[in-house]
Formats: C-alpha cells, sequence, structure tokens
C-alpha cells in the first residue's frame, strides 16, 4: 500500500480553502485517496446528521428525501465534507475500519474490520459518497456506500455488541449532552430541558432527575405535540410544558409560575431551530448556567441578547465532546430500560 506523509494531527493537510485552516471552519477540504500515513480510513455504513442541519435540509426540500439526498451530494462534492451551509453542523457516522495508516499514533486503539461510531463531527471528516441508498426520515439518518477519513486526534468509539448500531448511534450522537449534565447539575436543583421530547432532551431529562434529588426539579418544555407526550409518558420532568422557544415572554412566564418567580438553577437547550437564546436565558438565575447545546444557537445572539437585559449568568458552548462521554451514555441505555426501549422504537 502506498500513503502520503507529513499528515498534521489535526487535519489542517487536508484543507484546500482556505489555507492555514482547521479543517471544520474550512470551507473545502481534500477527501481523496491514499490516506496519509498517519489516518484511519473508514468504509461508511450511515450517516446520522445532527437534529439542527436535518430540520434545515427537511425544511428546505420540502419534506422530500430526494432533495435531502441532492443536498447531502451537492455539498459533499463541494466541501469534500457534510458540513451544512446554514447551520454549520454535520453529524456523525458508522462505518467499518478499512485501513490504519502505519504512523497512526492517535488514542484509538482499533483494528481493521472493528465497526465504529466516529464522535467527531461530520463538518469536519473528509468524506466521499459514491452514492446515497436511503434517506431515513424519522431517523435523521442516510444510508451510504463511501468512504470517510479520521485524523489522528480524531475521537471514535466500536460499537456495543449488545446494542443495535442504529440505536447506539442515535445516543453517541449526542453523547455529549447527558454526560455534561451529569456534571452540571447538583442535588436540589431546579433545571429546566428545552427540547425536552427529542434524543438529547430526553437523555438530559432522565440525568438531571436523577441528580437533582427528592428537594429538586425538572422541567421539561417541548413545543410538539408528539415531543410533549413522549415528555410526559416516563415521567422525568416534575413539570411538562408545551410553548414555543422562539417566544421568550411567553416561557418566561412559564417559568416564572412554575419556579415561584426564582427561576433556574440550570437550563439546557436541546432544540433544533433557531432563535431560541433569549428563552433559555430569561429562564435562568443570574448565578444559574446556561447550556446551549443546540447546533442551532447563536452564540452572537446569546452573548448580546444577556448583555442587553443586564444578565449574568453563565453560558456554556454546547461541545459535543466530553471526558468518557460515549462509554457514560451507553452506560445509561444499559441502565434504564425506558430509555432503550424508546431509542429502539425510534431509531430501529
Amino acid at each position: 500500500m502506498s500513503y502520503r506523509t507529513n499528515g498534521c494531527p489535526y487535519g489542517s493537510h487536508r484543507v484546500i480553502e482556505p489555507k492555514g485552516s482547521l479543517p471544520q471552519p474550512a470551507l473545502r477540504l481534500d477527501n481523496s485517496l491514499p490516506i496519509y500515513d498517519n489516518e484511519i480510513l473508514i468504509d461508511v455504513i450511515t450517516l446520522n446528521i445532527d437534529s439542527a442541519s436535518f430540520h434545515q435540509m427537511k425544511n428546505a426540500s420540502n419534506n422530500n428525501p430526494d432533495g435531502i439526498a441532492q443536498i447531502i451530494m451537492e455539498t459533499v462534492r463541494e466541501r469534500g465534507k457534510q458540513h451544512n451551509k446554514v447551520t454549520g453542523s454535520g453529524g456523525m457516522l458508522i462505518g467499518k475500519v478499512k485501513e490504519i495508516g502505519p504512523n497512526y499514533n492517535g488514542k484509538l486503539k482499533l483494528k481493521v474490520g472493528d465497526k465504529i461510531a466516529t464522535l467527531v463531527s461530520l463538518s469536519l471528516t473528509p468524506l466521499f459518497i459514491e452514492k446515497i441508498k436511503n434517506v431515513i426520515m424519522d431517523k435523521e439518518q442516510v444510508e451510504i456506500d463511501g468512504y470517510a477519513i479520521l485524523f489522528e486526534s480524531g475521537v471514535a468509539v466500536r460499537l456495543p455488541e449488545d446494542i443495535p448500531e442504529k440505536v447506539a448511534l442515535a445516543a453517541l450522537d449526542v453523547a455529549g449532552a447527558p454526560a455534561q449534565t451529569a456534571n452540571l447539575v447538583k442535588e436540589g436543583h431546579t433545571v429546566l430541558v428545552i427540547g425536552a421530547g427529542g434524543k438529547s432532551g430526553m437523555l438530559c431529562l432522565y440525568e438531571a432527575k436523577k441528580k437533582v434529588g427528592k428537594h429538586g426539579k425538572v422541567i421539561g418544555l417541548a413545543h410538539s405535540d408528539t415531543s410533549f407526550e413522549r415528555m410526559k409518558k416516563y415521567g422525568w420532568a416534575d413539570v411538562c410544558l408545551k410553548g414555543n422557544a422562539q417566544k421568550p415572554l411567553e416561557i418566561y412566564e412559564m417559568v416564572k409560575k412554575h419556579t415561584d418567580g426564582k427561576m433556574c438553577d440550570i437550563v439546557i437547550n436541546c432544540t433544533n431551530v433557531p432563535n431560541t437564546e433569549m428563552s433559555s436565558i430569561l429562564s435562568c438565575k443570574e448565578d444559574g448556567i446556561v447550556y446551549f447545546f443546540s447546533m442551532a444557537t447563536s452564540f452572537t445572539a446569546a452573548a448580546l441578547g444577556a448583555e442587553g437585559i443586564g444578565h449574568g449568568a453563565t453560558m456554556l458552548i454546547g461541545n459535543g465532546y466530553f471526558p468518557n462521554h460515549a462509554d457514560y451514555t451507553i452506560s445509561i441505555l444499559r441502565e434504564s430500560k425506558d430509555l432503550y426501549k424508546l431509542f429502539e422504537e425510534l431509531y430501529t
């Protein structure tokens, strides 16, 4: 086998435009073969498109699977990666390790043939799609023939043998959210989860309920009837609210009522739509924390909006990575029969 040499561990050698950039913000990546001698080549099976990106493509294509496929093909042809031009986000993938460069010195202990899920965004992953075989609308997943390239700094995990791969993929795609929730939420806290009926929202509700204890309170907010009923069904929210997080004053009044005006210690935003920043900030205490896991968040809007109302909450960017987040999230599925069953129903 022949390999290219002198690959940067962070993937800058794959950046075509603009030179000197890192892969995620880059406009174009080189997705060609052969791989560099410190990269991993993956035969891709399924792309799990992040919720904000898939929602945007559904709207742009009028809910047409062929239209979504066309958008993805055009994006990858132009950019060398699945990097949504509107949301700036990507997702992650399932595939099999096809080749490992002889000078790969990353942390991953993988071997050829391992079935893995990547835990880095498709928005920075060199990707080549030969064919889109199926767009699974209700699961936000796309089955393809193609390959992807993982850099030396990239993160991935072997898929667990006791959990269906599409269930694992859906959970691992949002693994940072429940792991960070477990880190942030303390006993006695009042916690609001916005977008509580989605996959990240349900995981966060479950974790928050465990952490707040008998003296804390978990409030869930959902928009659609389906999400609201799903949230109510499992009982992880002490208070279930139905409302539009794009209407901040309405949400503020709801949360104010259910917290006796004290507002929330922790607000976790898991929505897949824009313009929900101010609902999150207004629902939070002055010395509280707002965790924006949503990739539809405008951090400019959040920062300037908080400044504009004189609000001092600490705001955290929803980093999809958290130490041991993959193992932690899979352990949640093993721990909770209800969560496992929910993900099984939704994603298989």
